[in-house]
């Protein structure tokens, strides 16, 4: 076994404790605990980080996606194209919104949605794309852009794994109508406890969506449409307020030990999938093997905690047996494949050496015994 145990994941405050702590205590100490000044300071600094004119911050991202379809007029008898590689809540948010997902398959080199296979798919029902920038990698945007302007679709962007990523130099969640953004507490950027936010260029689009995260209210008991109650409270928010100038630092040491994953890994027989954009953020570093579950019982006898992100295709999801969805066969394959190793800001140089060394001695000597 390794000299110590190596945890997927830490979430408790680090070097930005101090930072939360006043946070937390500034919260109690004013007595304001939902949309008040936390809320809107932290909108206004997550707008201005993510290069968008306006943030709305709501109770999770998967009702931040759901909102951004509703307030699109997408609902029932529509169709959003999405992709089958995700966590099931990018496909349950269209539900929500009374549309019907529609699965297109993977790029297998990239493992987000596949421009090609979007157009396969569009029908007369279909009214937006909602690509997933997944693992911290941005979808190919640039292609996604042409067939969705090509057939009069929104794009509505799943950015939960991808806070501060670009997709060709632009910052994500700008670049179709929405985005919508998760602070759950593993994420890049996260709260302690559930939280989320819509950006949007749009001026009519956030304050509709501002509008039906408050119970469709223009003023306080005056509803004038049907919304939902999914506020993101003052706690969170201002949680997320002091955690939000340490993101960029964050990210560049996601980066740093990526790299170094990436040069350890390079010549073994696991598939460590390509970054096809400098803008990535590394949200989860993720490899293949043929033998992953294998892979993964050697790694846990060396004391190396890892995650399967994700072990089956959304497709596949009894609860998407009423949608009807087509077969996705790289995104089941890669479901098979994928495994995640530990990567957060505070691991150490030394831990990534001890992962990569461990997942090397199991593709010299176990590998082939395991197939």
């Amino acid at each position: 076994m390794t000299a110590r145990r190596i945890p997927f994941l830490r979430l408790a405050p680090g070097e930005d404790a101090d930072a939360v702590r006043a946070a937390i205590d500034r919260v109690i100490a004013r007595g304001w605990f939902v949309l008040g000044p936390e809320v809107e300071a932290f909108e206004a600094e997550f707008a201005r980080a993510c290069g968008a004119a306006h943030a709305v911050g709501v109770g999770t991202g998967t009702d931040a996606l759901a909102l951004i379809l509703r307030a699109l007029g997408i609902g029932s008898g529509d169709e959003v194209i999405t992709t089958p590689l995700s966590a099931a809540y990018s496909a349950l948010a269209v539900m929500m919104a009374g549309a019907r997902p529609v699965f297109a398959d993977v790029d297998p080199a990239r493992l987000t949605i596949d421009p090609a296979r979007i157009e396969r798919a569009i029908g007369p029902r279909t009214r937006a794309v909602m690509p997933v920038h997944l693992y911290g990698q941005a979808a190919d945007m640039a292609a996604i852009e042409d067939v969705a302007a090509r057939h009069h679709l929104a794009i509505v962007e799943d950015c939960c794994h991808a806070h501060l990523a670009t997709a060709g130099g632009r910052p994500v969640g700008t670049i179709g109508a929405a985005g919508a953004f998760s602070f759950y507490p593993t994420k890049n950027l996260g709260a302690l406890g559930d939280a989320g936010a819509v950006v949007t260029n749009d001026r009519a689009l956030a304050e509709r969506i501002a509008r039906l995260r408050n119970g469709g209210q223009t003023d306080r008991y005056h509803h004038a449409e049907f919304g939902v109650n999914t506020r993101l409270d003052e706690m969170q928010a201002a949680i997320l307020r002091a955690r939000l100038p340490w993101l960029n630092r964050w990210t560049e040491r996601r980066r740093a030990l990526a790299r170094q994953y990436r040069e350890r890994l390079a010549r073994g027989p696991v598939d460590v999938p390509q970054q096809l954009d400098p803008g990535h953020v590394y949200h989860l570093f993720v490899v293949r093997s043929s033998a992953r579950d294998a892979l993964q019982a050697h790694l846990a006898a060396q004391g190396i905690e890892t995650l399967i992100h994700y072990p089956l295709s959304i497709a596949d999801q009894p609860a998407m047996a009423a949608a009807a969805p087509a077969p996705c066969p790289e995104a089941a394959r890669a479901c098979g494949e994928v495994i995640s190793l530990p990567l957060y800001p505070a691991l150490d140089d030394a831990d990534v050496e001890l992962v990569a060394a461990a997942v090397s001695a199991f593709t010299k000597g176990q590998y082939e015994c395991a197939r």
